[in-house]
């Protein structure tokens, strides 16, 4: 089964955040690190991985990814805050968990 992934990632001070859809979320969250995920994760420096959902359908991802762009600051602060209250970066302990995510 394929799963998509929306996602959330914010700069080290806090200050940013970027919110994506991809299919592959340790590969993406890689391009974002390595300065070529997007024009705005680069110039920001937003690399930092505090929250992930999973979905079956690349529909579905895409309906939420547009459904929290569309949310005030305050509302995606607080759906990070509940699934990761200490603003820890996610992505070495999904990685680590989840061999589904490696790529290979």
């Amino acid at each position: 089964m394929r799963a998509f992934y929306v996602y959330i990632l914010t700069s080290v001070n806090r200050k940013v955040l970027y919110v994506g859809v991809t299919n592959n979320l340790e590969n993406r969250v890689a391009e974002h690190r390595s300065g070529t995920g997007s024009a705005f994760t680069q110039r920001y420096r937003v690399h930092t991985l505090v929250h992930a959902e999973e979905y079956r359908y690349v529909e579905d991802a895409i309906a939420r990814e547009k459904e929290i762009k569309g949310w005030r600051r305050s509302k995606k602060d607080a759906l990070v805050e509940a699934t990761n209250p200490t603003l820890a970066d996610l992505f070495e302990t999904t990685t680590a968990r989840d061999p589904s995510l490696r790529s290979g």
